[in-house]
């Protein structure tokens, strides 16, 4: 299984377009052979000083895919490439760690 957390930063006040504009491509994605999980998240109310939070104008991108194919196939997909476009004037900065359990 690869694991992927991105950290997304909209432009200041543009996180509720990106994130309207990724929630309507997450049907697409879902689809996708070898999609787990794919959804977005935000910083928590209340968690205290426990919590690093990411800001008002982050979320990340919370996925699970089946294997590095699958991912690579994601990346590839006409829709990412779509949103990528709908987006791109929107994003400040996108950071992206692709993860594998730990032995």
């Amino acid at each position: 299984m690869i694991h992927v957390i991105a950290i997304i930063t909209a432009k200041p006040g543009m996180r509720d377009a990106v994130l309207e504009a990724f929630r309507a491509n997450m049907p697409a994605v879902h689809a996708e052979q070898g999609c787990i999980e794919y959804a977005p998240a935000i910083d928590a109310e209340g968690a205290g000083k426990i919590q690093t939070p990411f800001g008002p104008d982050s979320f990340l991108a919370i996925e699970k895919w089946e294997s590095m194919d699958a991912l690579k196939a994601h990346g590839a997909a006409p829709h990412m490439r779509a949103y990528g476009e709908k987006t791109k004037e929107m994003i400040a900065s996108r950071v992206i760690h692709v993860l594998q359990p730990a032995a």
